[in-house]
């Protein structure tokens, strides 16, 4: 178990500045945003090809590596056709002559640590050669679609949405956006959630619930709805939709 979590640190350090060189021959921070998803992958794929591998950590590594490549696949098509996102942008004015190291330290290594306590629940998963899946794997494995569907089927109606609006101060307000105004957060925290449920019974599982408590945490106060939602502090449309829908966890019963 040592020696699993040495090498997944040194990966993470590698994988963060091998991310940090490219966002720098790109000029664009954002290119962050897309290393999130592939760095479970390349866990998952470090662990699969060990040998450390068992019908529960299959199932772990199959669920974690769709909502990776298909988040930063998506994250890294839709930033193609946009200039740098601009939370990152105004870091970047912010930080003027730190913006180097603030880059790489706040960024990059920031993004790493928070990766490696997010991936707890792979880990834990790594070291259950015999690990057999139950019905309480069974039920996490149910969280973490339905999970799906919300981030897939919430990113794919907002893509179709700006290709279609007549202003960018046009809210969606259809679709899962009217039950949540960040439906694809909804399911990324449901998704985790999933994934630390079906570690649980394992010995020392509850350590995995670290992960989703993490990732709920940012997404609700730090780095999620806080930071996206301020861009819109002026908009009126959206102060009206954000009177009446609930910030994530959707309100099935809004009309």
């Amino acid at each position: 178990m040592t020696s699993i979590v040495t090498n997944i640190l040194l990966f993470g350090l590698a994988y963060a500045n091998l991310w940090f060189i490219i966002s720098l021959i790109t000029k664009r921070n954002d290119i962050a945003d897309v290393a999130w998803g592939m760095g479970y992958v390349g866990i998952c794929l470090y662990l699969f090809l060990s040998g450390y591998q068992s019908d529960l950590s299959l199932l772990v590594y199959v669920l974690v590596g769709l909502w990776g490549g298909r988040l930063s696949l998506h994250i890294g098509v839709r930033n193609s056709k946009k200039k740098e996102d601009f939370r990152y942008n105004q870091w970047r004015k912010a930080w003027g002559s730190n913006f180097y190291w603030r880059s790489y330290l706040q960024v990059y290594i920031l993004q790493v640590a928070l990766l490696m306590v997010v991936s707890i629940p792979i880990v834990l998963t790594a070291q259950s050669i015999d690990g057999e899946l139950t019905f309480i794997s069974g039920f996490g494995t149910v969280l973490w679609v339905v999970g799906y569907y919300w981030q897939v089927v919430g990113d794919r109606q907002l893509s179709k949405f700006k290709k279609v609006r007549r202003d960018k101060e046009q809210v969606l307000q259809t679709g899962l956006w009217k039950y949540s105004r960040h439906p694809n957060y909804f399911g990324e925290i449901l998704m985790w959630w999933g994934i630390a449920i079906i570690v649980l019974p394992m010995p020392y599982g509850w350590i995995g619930l670290a992960s989703p408590l993490l990732i709920t945490y940012l997404l609700l106060y730090v780095s999620g709805v806080p930071m996206l939602e301020r861009r819109y502090a002026k908009n009126e449309a959206f102060q009206k939709y954000k009177e009446k829908t609930p910030p994530v966890f959707p309100k099935l019963s809004i009309k």
